[in-house]
């Protein structure tokens, strides 16, 4: 049986990362057009699809994935490995657009430029994703093996 006790650990967790990432989306929501091109711009970079696609549609799916993923992080009845499921693949998305940025990054390394460092700190979401995921897979085998 899966008490309470057993979660807690995850608490701090969910709730940094989820009030982190709901008020990136809600900041985004209001957005004009003029913001919405520049993250289009940055992201058609990364993300050479993304090129095809309206600049404020583009934007607007952006603040409510932050907003989705954001709001399953803080809501405590969605399970950890949906909410990490979630968190790991937006923040796997971050990651890669900090890895496929020129300048964000020293040259031949991983650690970021002056410019980068608001990016690489994406991978603390990353890291925050995976424990969840780990979370889940090690609860799950645990509860197969009694």
């Amino acid at each position: 049986m899966l008490l309470l006790r057993d979660l807690a650990h995850q608490v701090p967790l969910r709730l940094a990362a989820g009030a982190f990432v709901l008020n990136s989306g809600l900041e985004k929501r209001g957005a004009d057009e003029v913001t919405a091109k520049g993250y289009h711009g940055q992201a058609a970079t990364a993300y050479p699809f993304l090129g095809e696609m309206e600049p404020k549609r583009f934007f607007k799916l952006l603040s409510t994935a932050e907003i989705t993923v954001g709001s399953m992080l803080l809501f405590p009845l969605v399970p950890e490995g949906i909410a990490g499921l979630a968190l790991t693949g937006f923040a796997a998305g971050l990651v890669g657009f900090y890895f496929r940025t020129p300048g964000l990054r020293r040259k031949g390394s991983l650690r970021p430029t002056d410019q980068g460092v608001p990016l690489a700190k994406d991978t603390w979401l990353l890291g925050i994703g995976l424990s969840l995921l780990a979370d889940d897979v090690v609860r799950g085998f645990l509860r197969v093996r009694r």
